[in-house]
């Protein structure tokens, strides 16, 4: 391991290696990525990987159109020798309640008014997109065909290969036991492997983000929270797009080997670090689902797992430097929307670190904000 480094990353997930990728990319030497496990170990890896560019509000619009414009090119711009899979089959996003229709009229004007190709269906053009869509229930739809789904270990793979033909240093299986602050600023950090020097540290530790934080002397708002997921048996392609509703509260989507990737959220989940899974959210997935989708009643469950979304109060990210510790930089907070945000948070976080004027102006998503 190496003793000295410009910037330390720490977490081996999209976040931290398309960071490392961007630096590395504008010129910056030494650059080290240390990840306590295998890279994509944590949300990245056990996420659904749905990259939307649907939402309310123009950061997330922002934050997504530029991510999915780079994901669009990622193979070539990362010169991946292998394949992504991003599976652009859409977001048909489906509303229940005419309080929810009215807000997607808005929402869909808004994503227009951004260059986000969005439209607002109803429920018989819904299902032309998903013919075997049970739409009892439904008022409408809303659908942007640029939306899609990615693989979360070959994006992974492809932004460190990237990196590291740049020069990043890249240490899997090595854990931040501490992080060394003198008078405000950033100076090294412990590892079980060893100490490295450095003025700048960036914490893009996922669910762990607080801990890391608190190693810096650091409070931040957030907490870690378990959301569960499953996949079935592959089967023929019967579903394009990805399937989602806030208010019936599912997402689902068919993968290209053919499983169908599904989860639900439930505010009922332990805030702790515990990636574990349990039957209710077994019951309760299939109970919503089967209705929505009917068909899915007779395909087979292979698997369900966990990961952990990292909460802020306001649901957004906190990106930047941390004003009481000089050096000490944050890319923390996704709210489960770290994968989908991942290539933006690199460019983002690679112009701040380095005193740049950043692509799309983030100082809302600064720490400070919740003072």
């Amino acid at each position: 391991m190496i003793k000295t480094a410009e910037v330390v990353i720490i977490g081996g997930g999209i976040s931290g290696l398309s960071i490392a990728y961007n630096l590395a990319n504008k010129g910056v030497k030494d650059v080290v990525v240390l990840e306590k496990s295998y890279l994509a170990s944590g949300s990245t890896g056990r996420c659904g990987a749905g990259i939307r560019q649907q939402w309310g509000t123009e950061m997330n619009c922002r934050l997504a159109k530029l991510s999915c414009d780079f994901f669009e090119n990622a193979k070539e711009e990362l010169e991946y020798d292998g394949d992504i899979e991003f599976k652009q089959g859409g977001y048909l996003i489906l509303s229940s309640t005419e309080r929810e229709h009215e807000q997607f009229k808005k929402n869909v004007a808004f994503q227009n008014s951004l260059g986000i190709p969005s439209k607002l269906l109803t429920l018989d053009e819904a299902k032309e997109i998903v013919p075997f869509l049970n739409t009892d229930g439904l008022v409408s739809a809303t659908y942007c065909k640029k939306d899609g789904h990615l693989n979360p270990f070959y994006t992974t793979e492809a932004y460190a290969k990237a990196a590291e033909r740049l020069g990043v240093k890249i240490y899997k299986f090595t854990e931040v036991i501490d992080i060394i602050v003198e008078n405000g600023k950033i100076k090294g950090v412990k590892t079980n492997k060893g100490d490295i020097s450095t003025n700048i540290v960036v914490n893009a530790a996922g669910g762990y983000s607080q801990v890391i934080a608190d190693m810096a002397g650091v409070d931040i708002p957030v907490y870690s929270e378990r959301h569960q997921i499953l996949v079935t048996e592959p089967i023929e392609p019967i579903l394009g797009p990805m399937v989602m509703s806030f208010s019936l509260n599912l997402y689902c989507q068919q993968v290209p080997h053919g499983g169908i990737i599904m989860g639900r959220g439930d505010e009922n989940e332990p805030r702790d670090f515990r990636v574990t899974s349990g039957w209710h959210f077994l019951d309760e997935m299939t109970k919503t689902i089967t209705k929505i989708l009917p068909p899915l009643k007779n395909v087979r469950i292979i698997r369900q797992w966990a990961g952990l979304y990292n909460i802020t109060p306001d649901r957004q990210p906190i990106l930047g430097p941390v004003d009481e510790v000089e050096g000490f930089y944050l890319a923390v907070g996704f709210s489960g929307h770290g994968f989908m945000f991942g290539p933006a948070t690199g460019i983002l976080m690679a112009e701040k670190i380095l005193g740049e004027e950043t692509t799309l102006p983030i100082d809302m998503l600064h720490l400070n904000r919740f003072e």
